[in-house]
């Protein structure tokens, strides 16, 4: 029950993220993707950060500068340009391959050995996302992939290293969010000024969704996801990426007056089945008993089965050491 808890509260992250597209185009300055990441990264960041009245110390200074430059640095303006670059949806199905990326990054960094149930589910939840946001005629751009693989393997890996660090003794995910917001909205502030110019006009709409995207979107939404890691296996967290684009179909259907086709309907039911199948999978692969050595000493493949008392992340560091996707191309995270 705990284990469902937390895999629930977790889930409540790309939910919200799948709001995005709709805050984005009904709220929001046109063609301001950057300074929209920036918005909602920065202040967000600086927010947490005074609420949990904590700084990095030591090696945490540069942990939590390529923590911040993986999750949101570098992910948000790859994911922007694989947008921009890939009509149709496209960019929500290169980024939906970001499960097999953590698996096999889990799988090197993090010695959790996904099953073959949890790849099939990875790989099916792929493809009802394709069935909700791809449309006939969707053109393949060389660049646009490249970057939404990339923006992708930037998360994948934010993912996989957050699990591995975990967090200094004594500082909560509170603060460890907001290092990494924080940095990733300083990464992002020069990108956004040489691209897109000077911040646009504010209207009370805009200052809303502005103050939406930072708040829930982001300050809570990435609390909830960032603790998740820490309780579950990291591909158990990613597994529940394709809510983004299921919640982004439904508020474009519900809210926006867009069409849901019998295809898009088969690929959210799709998509929902394959994230729920990939969670029974990965309880199962957690309660597994370890393997024994020949000297009789247990070996953890996976994280413990109640993930929800762990603290830290199974492996210990080495010493020294979310387009949305609508029916079209959006940010997703």
């Amino acid at each position: 029950m705990r284990r469902a808890a937390v895999i629930a509260l977790t889930a409540l992250a790309p939910i919200s993220w799948g709001t995005t597209y709709a805050v984005t185009t009904e709220l929001l300055p046109p063609d301001r993707p950057l300074f929209t990441g920036l918005m909602r990264a920065l202040p967000a960041g600086l927010l947490l950060v005074a609420l949990a009245r904590t700084l990095p110390r030591g090696a945490w200074w540069w942990r939590a500068g390529v923590l911040g430059a993986l999750n949101i640095g570098a992910f948000f303006p790859l994911l922007f340009l694989a947008a921009y670059r890939l009509p149709g949806g496209v960019a929500a199905v290169v980024g939906s391959v970001g499960p097999l990326f953590v698996a096999g990054l889990a799988a090197l960094l993090l010695a959790e050995r996904p099953t073959a149930r949890t790849l099939l589910s990875a790989v099916v939840a792929a493809f009802g996302v394709s069935l909700v946001v791809l449309q006939a005629g969707a053109a393949l751009d060389a660049v646009g992939v490249l970057a939404g693989l990339a923006s992708s393997a930037s998360m994948s890996a934010g993912i996989v290293l957050t699990k591995r660090w975990g967090r200094p003794e004594g500082v909560g995910p509170l603060a460890m969010t907001g290092w990494q917001l924080t940095a990733g909205g300083l990464l992002i502030a020069p990108v956004a000024l040489v691209v897109e110019g000077a911040p646009p006009a504010i209207d009370g709409g805009a200052a809303a969704g502005y103050l939406y995207l930072a708040l829930a979107n982001t300050a809570v939404s990435y609390w909830l996801w960032f603790r998740g890691i820490e309780r579950l296996t990291a591909t158990s967290v990613t597994l529940l990426g394709p809510l983004s684009p299921i919640t982004a179909a439904v508020i474009g259907w519900a809210l926006l007056g867009e069409a849901l086709s019998p295809v898009q309907l088969l690929g959210m039911t799709v998509a929902f089945a394959a994230t729920l199948a990939g969670q029974f999978a990965a309880a199962r692969a957690a309660a597994a008993p370890a393997p024994l050595t020949r000297t009789g000493t247990l070996i953890r493949t996976t994280a413990p089965a109640d993930p929800g008392t762990q603290e830290r992340p199974a492996t210990p560091a080495p010493a020294g050491t979310g387009v949305p996707a609508g029916t079209g191309a959006g940010p997703a995270r």
